[in-house]
């Protein structure tokens, strides 16, 4: 049996370190990086799960068990992150929003009210969405989604993620980087639409500020 450390894959890096836990444990090392991935998104679940496939085309360990232990990792992860938002509670995100320039608590309870009404989507859906599908799991913790419903949408999303990264690993075998190249460009579209977005939110929130500033000498000026 060829082991995953001494496969086509890259000896250092994120690839090599995820390589290394499932050489040494199988597919409960490759659900400890998915979990830790939920934890530190600069680690990408697009090269573990791929990876992961691969792995498993090595007969390293079973597909089933790469798909399932990956997902309880990101189940594990999204929990941890919930507790997060849940200790910080709404009072103290409200304190914290103060302080950011150009975020006003205003916008906190706008969020609260759309989260109200998507809030079961965008966990669902967000889990299929980098960088966002960790994120989600905290504004669920924050707004308290009661934990069956939240457990269940993140059992779903990570499992329909998951189970498509990783069979693609599975398919392509050691040409299983492609994938990771693919979700890679995915990845950079998403990063640039927040960026224009935060852009824009930015430059609207601004250029309001400095419209109040003239109205407001115009009226200074009238009562003298």
């Amino acid at each position: 049996m060829i082991s995953v450390a001494e496969s086509e894959m890259p000896a250092g890096g994120v690839a090599g370190w995820a390589a290394g836990l499932m050489d040494s444990i199988g597919a409960v090392g490759a659900g400890a990086a998915v979990a830790l991935e939920n934890l530190f998104p600069p680690l990408p679940s697009e090269v573990i799960l791929p990876l992961a496939g691969f792995a498993a085309s090595q007969g390293r360990m079973s597909l089933l068990a790469a798909v399932l232990w990956t997902t309880v990792g990101s189940v594990v992860g999204a929990l941890a992150l919930y507790a997060i938002g849940a200790l910080l509670g709404r009072e103290r995100t409200i304190a914290v929003a103060a302080r950011i320039p150009l975020v006003k608590p205003s916008d906190i309870e706008r969020t609260e009210a759309w989260f109200a009404r998507h809030g079961t989507k965008a966990v669902l859906f967000g889990r299929m969405v980098p960088i966002f599908r960790s994120m989600i799991s905290i504004p669920a913790g924050v707004e308290r989604m009661r934990l069956p419903v939240f457990l269940g949408l993140t059992t779903l999303g990570s499992l329909v993620w998951n189970a498509v990264f990783v069979l693609a690993g599975y398919l392509l075998g050691s040409r299983w980087h492609q994938v990771t190249d693919l979700a890679g460009l995915y990845s950079k579209v998403v990063l640039a639409f927040a960026a224009l977005a935060v852009a824009a939110f930015a430059g609207l929130r601004l250029r309001l500020r400095l419209r109040l500033r003239k109205a407001r000498k115009g009226a200074h000026r009238v009562t003298r």
